[in-house]
């Protein structure tokens, strides 16, 4: 166990991280994300309202889908990375452990003024839900036997409250490993245990499930070429230097003051003006670390790792860092000290292992 935002987590079971990296990616990796704040946004004007805090085009989100968007600062800076879901008559978010003390009050500020001029939101968190993520290519099958929901309707990205295990869950086909999998919110429930730790229970009883701390959460995370905010993005970085274009909605590029900080984020996107990148790597000897400085051929200081560590899968030491848009390009060598010895790190395409979310049947 250890601390992570606010809350002592699970780094490993006894089972370890290679076994429940691996097991993961073959069959079912069950994860307690109750850490992680579910945020509801209501109110006739609450698309508007959230549309003015982020970048995604929530507009046009069909009833009962996500995308993954970036709240952003005043300075263009990523303030939380998270999931939006128009779940209706309301929409849905969960926050990063830890956020609370930044996101809310962000969120809180802006509601404010927005209601002040007439608009009509409200925000209100879910502190007594938990949340489980089970993730892996038997993670449906495995859920399907708690749910009369058919799952092979139910595609990635998708959500809707389904009864699971008896219970009425929230249940988003989404995942931070690059499997195929859910996140469960459940409810507290009424009787004397947490409706969540049933729930675990029922799952862990399945021979297809191990649990999952936050050490091969990392890895899986990495191999899938997914960020980790307070790593490869914090409240300096644009979404741009992310290379998180993608976030950025087609129709919010056109729409120049329109949400927080997009003088900045825009600019950076019509001029090609970011003056570094996140990139991957893959090395060869041991794993480079987080913070490592990144050398050119001359020994000059180019870039920094943001995040490290070996893949089980692919049994070589992979990462993500920032470098110069001009060293982005796949197969540009650069330089680490690890150990006391110079390392060559090789710029390469993410994600380092193949995602495999379910795009219906």
């Amino acid at each position: 166990m250890a601390a992570f935002g606010g809350w002592d987590m699970p780094i490993q079971y006894p089972e370890g991280i290679m076994k429940s990296h691996l097991h993961t990616r073959e069959k079912a990796g069950l994860f307690d994300v109750s850490h992680m704040l579910g945020v509801v946004v209501r109110g006739a004007d609450r698309v508007a309202f959230m549309e003015s805090l982020c970048t995604a085009d929530i507009k046009a989100l069909p009833d009962g889908t996500g995308g993954l968007s970036v709240i952003t600062n005043e300075g263009g800076g990523v303030i939380d990375d998270c999931i939006i879901t128009n779940a209706g008559d309301h929409l849905y978010m969960v926050i990063n452990a830890g956020h609370e003390d930044k996101d809310l009050p962000h969120m809180e500020k802006y509601l404010k003024e927005f209601v002040a001029k007439g608009g009509d939101a409200s925000v209100e968190t879910l502190p007594d839900n938990g949340i489980l993520a089970l993730q892996g290519p038997t993670a449906a099958a495995v859920l399907q036997t708690l749910t009369p929901t058919d799952l092979s309707k139910v595609g990635f990205m998708a959500a809707q409250t389904m009864e699971v295990a008896g219970m009425p869950c929230f249940v988003a086909r989404s995942g931070y490993t690059g499997e195929d999998g859910f996140e469960i919110a459940v409810p507290p429930g009424s009787g004397a245990e947490h409706g969540v730790v049933t729930l675990w229970n029922t799952l862990m009883a399945n021979e297809d499930v191990m649990p999952v701390g936050l050490g091969a959460r990392d890895s899986l995370r990495l191999e899938a070429g997914l960020c980790l905010y307070g790593n490869d993005l914090d409240d300096t970085t644009s979404p741009v230097e992310g290379t998180l274009l993608w976030v950025i909605a087609k129709r919010r590029r056109a729409e120049p003051g329109s949400f927080v900080g997009s003088e900045r984020i825009l600019t950076e996107l019509a001029n090609k003006s970011a003056t570094r990148k996140r990139a991957g790597f893959v090395c060869g000897g041991a794993p480079v670390r987080e913070g490592t400085p990144l050398l050119d051929a001359e020994g000059n200081e180019v870039g920094v790792v943001t995040s490290g560590g070996f893949s089980p899968c692919l049994k070589k030491g992979i990462g993500m860092c920032y470098v110069p848009p001009g060293m982005m390009k796949a197969g540009t060598e650069l330089y680490a000290q690890v150990r006391g010895k110079k390392s060559t790190v090789t710029i390469t395409k993410m994600p380092f292992v193949e995602q495999r979310y379910y795009r219906g049947a």
